[in-house]
């Protein structure tokens, strides 16, 4: 027995309605997202830090949700693990006709590449959408599903080819933000749906800059994180509590903290006079 039949094994056993474990017994599809989801995020935090030890044991966690999930399927009759290996395994052959097609020979890099929107765009035709956007999933984080659907829609020409136009809808939605907080009987709503706009217009903008709009908002939260946290550092040193500083007292940590990382961007405040 290899290790993945050892896994799969170790499952079943788990999920077994008798002898198993009492928490695995009565998981099901729906219950399992909020796990699956939260390993996702485990794995590409491993991989942030480059820890290849944690990378091994989250992408451990994740394979066995997805082995769970194969699991549940074969006791409803839908599918099982195999299915799953094949499923993938047709559709990496069929997107990589130039490696893998049969008047090609495997591993000839010099055959023109096909368009990989094209070929997906074909698979979604073969399963009867009725939309471009269809098949894009509605548990995607915010910024992600908003960049899938711009490229979506850029994959069949609606788009701007140009970035001037998207600056100037950045520019705009944040105007109608504006205006809509001005008004004298602006509406929590319709500022929640300007905002909304503005954010996606922002999606845009990052993705005709080549950005990843999600990585780049992670990266803003994790600068804010290191700097406010050497905020707390400057402040205990003076022996003041967060609670007992005042705006500007926090607000000039904050400049000092910045301030030292335009000197040297690579230190961490540890000491303030």
């Amino acid at each position: 027995m290899n290790q993945l039949q050892r896994l799969q094994a170790i499952i079943q056993q788990l999920r077994d309605p008798i002898k198993g474990c009492e928490w695995d017994r009565v998981q099901t599809f729906k219950s399992l997202k909020s796990y699956t989801l939260e390993e996702t995020y485990e794995v590409l935090d491993a991989i942030d830090r480059q820890d290849m030890h944690e990378l091994k044991n989250e992408l451990g966690d994740l394979l066995f949700h997805i082995i769970f999930y194969a699991d549940l399927a074969k006791e409803q009759n839908a599918f099982d693990f195999d299915d799953i290996c094949q499923t993938v395994a047709d559709k990496l052959t069929h997107r990589h006709p130039h490696i893998f097609g049969s008047n090609n020979t495997i591993g000839n890099n010099n055959t023109e590449k096909p368009n990989w929107e094209q070929l997906k765009q074909t698979e979604r035709n073969n399963r009867a959408q009725y939309s471009l956007l269809d098949d894009i999933p509605n548990a995607l984080p915010a910024l992600i599903k908003a960049d899938k659907i711009q490229k979506r829609c850029a994959s069949v020409g609606f788009d701007w080819q140009e970035l001037q136009p998207v600056l100037d809808k950045v520019k705009e939605e944040l105007n109608e933000v504006e205006q809509e907080f001005n008004k004298n009987n602006g509406e929590p709503k319709k500022i929640e749906e300007e905002l909304g706009d503005l954010l996606f217009a922002t999606v845009n903008l990052a993705r005709h800059l080549k950005i990843k709009s999600e990585l780049c908002l992670q990266q803003a939260n994790q600068k804010f994180t290191r700097r406010f946290k050497q905020v707390e550092s400057i402040l205990q040193q003076k022996n003041i509590t967060l609670t007992q500083a005042t705006l500007e007292e926090m607000e000039a940590a904050w400049q000092s903290v910045k301030q030292l990382e335009q000197i040297n961007p690579n230190s961490e405040v540890t000491q303030h006079d």
